[in-house]
């Protein structure tokens, strides 16, 4: 097992113990691919939403909110491609008769090869120190060199065949690449066949009188059957924004990473509506204004990348992934699509109404192009929980568990201890929290010794500890400690709420 797998597991396990995330249905053996957020994840999970919401709504003049439903009339998928063509390709490993996504399997071993470049820069790192230069090393090492050939030739070699629907070719990919099952160690696959995505259900009372109804596979569509309604009541005018959180519903073939993917997950999206033609200036905008608010969080800016796609969706004239360094690699965290004015116009020549906008500044009505920027929710939980994750070796010769989550996000922000639980210190412990519970998500404790509830803090991620003692009850002062450093100094009890407030701020991070 590499120490990356090692580490994953160590963050799964972790999320469950200390109430982050749970298996679905846990007392009936539990229900694959699906989970749920205990106390600290669902506070975590909110944090994250409202600190999305915030940069993207509240900060931006021209973009507003919207909360549509998870039913849509079933028309809706047609117009939007989704019954005739979201689908993955399927394929089975004969032995094992296991089931996988073929493109899956193909970015696998992509990733293997990416892992042995990854280890070769290691390598050299250690043998030169400080004169290493990785840019020229990358450029320059015949090995990495042939690597990164062997890499975009797999690419482009499955983005031919999957946008061309060569299933064949895909079959034939991972045959020549000798990519072989991970639970029977064999290639004996059967042909590759297309499988659609969408969870079908039925709205009414009988089967017989019933209609078919879907599970909605994205929140766009809800933003685009809405255009003109919001465009209208909120008053917008083009260039302006629909930004919707919620719930989306993917019958993946095989689920996996723990939350990475799921079949019931949630998206934070924002369709941009734009001119015809000045599509490509808004992508650019987004590109850069997005990946500024996955840097304002500091979880380190060489742990993201762009990733454009080569194979574009059926919608799209120009599109890029965020991708992030999970424990598992490079994967995609966000998407940035110029979806063109394909959706308005679908959904006007199947409903039958116009989906204009009347433009006063030129004097003319037409369909805009749309800018979507789509990121998941569950994905983004993962990303802060699997990058804050820490054992760390202590001076004293003992090690802690730390889970460093950027104070803005973090579920608990201060966690108020009494020293002991008498001579009135519970009482004082009790006023401080009262004090500061409506504006932060505190927590009282008293039960074990200090270095106990210290070390229990560490590994839920709450960046303060307040220790009530003897001296607070004669100067008013506590003892406040540093989540990430453990430094520990004497604050007066009026100053509490300004120096939380100041580390945990959105303002701080967004401004």
């Amino acid at each position: 097992m590499s120490n990356y797998e090692d580490i994953f597991k160590k963050v799964v396990s972790h999320a469950k113990e200390y109430g982050y995330v749970f298996q679905s249905s846990d007392i009936y053996d539990g229900l694959a691919a699906a989970y749920d957020y205990g106390p600290n994840g669902v506070e975590l999970k909110n944090n994250i939403k409202n600190y999305w919401w915030k940069s993207m709504v509240n900060m931006h003049e021209n973009i507003v909110g919207l909360d549509s439903s998870i039913f849509m009339h079933p028309t809706t998928w047609k117009a939007s491609g989704h019954i005739d063509a979201f689908n993955d390709p399927l394929v089975d490993n004969k032995d094992s008769k296991k089931r996988y996504r073929a493109d899956v399997l193909i970015e696998d071993h992509i990733s293997k090869i990416e892992t042995k470049i990854d280890k070769d820069v290691l390598k050299a790192t250690k043998r030169f120190g400080e004169a290493f230069n990785k840019e020229e090393f990358l450029a320059n090492n015949g090995r990495v060199l042939d690597r990164q050939k062997q890499i975009d030739s797999i690419n482009k070699k499955m983005n031919t065949y999957l946008s061309s629907n060569n299933l064949k070719k895909v079959k034939a990919l991972i045959e020549e690449l000798d990519i072989k099952c991970p639970v029977s160690g064999t290639n004996n696959w059967t042909d590759v066949r297309q499988f659609n995505l969408m969870f079908k259900t039925q709205m009414g009372a009988t089967a017989d009188g019933s209609s078919d109804l879907y599970l909605r596979p994205e929140t766009a569509q809800g933003i685009f059957v809405n255009f003109l309604n919001v465009q209208k009541t909120a008053r917008m005018k083009i260039p302006f924004g629909i930004a919707q959180i919620g719930k989306a519903f993917r019958n993946e073939i095989i689920a996996r990473q723990f939350i990475f993917r799921m079949r019931e997950f949630e998206q934070m999206e924002m369709q941009f509506f734009v001119r015809p033609g000045e599509e490509m200036k808004w992508y650019a905008y987004w590109k850069d204004f997005r990946m500024k608010w996955h840097n304002s969080l500091s979880m380190g800016e060489d742990n993201y990348r762009f990733h454009d796609h080569e194979n574009l969706a059926h919608y799209a004239n120009a599109a890029t992934d965020i991708q992030f360094k999970f424990p598992f690699g490079f994967k995609e965290l966000e998407g940035i699509h110029s979806r063109t004015d394909f959706d308005l116009k679908a959904h006007q020549e199947y409903s039958g109404k116009k989906l204009q906008y009347f433009d006063p500044e030129l004097g003319e009505s037409y369909v805009p192009y749309v800018v979507e920027t789509s990121i998941g929710l569950d994905r983004m939980f993962l990303t802060v929980l699997s990058n804050s994750f820490r054992e760390e070796e202590l001076e004293n010769g003992e090690s802690r568990v730390v889970l460093k989550i950027p104070a803005v996000l973090a579920p608990l922000k201060a966690a108020i201890l009494p020293l002991t639980k008498k001579d009135g210190m519970p009482e004082k412990a009790r006023e401080i929290m009262k004090m500061l519970q409506l504006d932060f998500n505190c927590q009282y404790e008293e039960k074990d010794s200090i270095g106990k509830r210290y070390r229990r803090q560490d590994a839920i991620g709450t960046p303060f500890c307040i220790t009530v003692d003897h001296q607070t009850l004669e100067d008013n002062t506590v003892t406040l400690r540093d989540r990430d450093t453990m430094t520990q100094e004497r604050i007066s009890v009026k100053k509490l709420h300004d120096i939380i407030a100041e580390k945990v701020s959105v303002t701080k991070h967004l401004a």
